[in-house]
């Protein structure tokens, strides 16, 4: 991660939020490219502990966060907070840009 520079990330935005006309629509743009481009499901560690990242959703708060599993248990993590593997998942950049966008 942090292989794009900043003009690459504002790129991608702008891709993602070029219809979008206040910040609810941008997030959802940018929430709609994590869907589609997001290689899932994916594992990552979380505080130690192996977890299966099997989606992605938006919350009623404007929070983008990480469907993870282990075993029978399931929880989500905001996806700002989401540590990433090593190699990172196919459209990890999306993260990436997400992170940007959030500053």
């Amino acid at each position: 991660m942090g292989t794009l520079g900043k003009a690459e990330l504002e790129a991608m935005i702008d891709e993602a939020t070029v219809d979008a006309y206040n910040e609810d629509e941008q997030l959802t743009g940018l929430f709609t490219m994590l869907e589609e481009y997001l290689d899932l499901p994916f594992t990552t560690e979380v505080l130690g502990v192996e977890v299966t990242v099997h989606g992605v959703d938006l919350m009623p708060d404007g929070r983008i966060v990480a469907l993870c599993s282990r075993g029978g248990m399931r929880q989500s993590i905001g996806i700002l907070e989401l540590p990433l593997p090593s190699p990172a998942p196919e459209g990890a950049e999306w993260i990436e840009a997400y992170r940007h966008w959030a500053g």
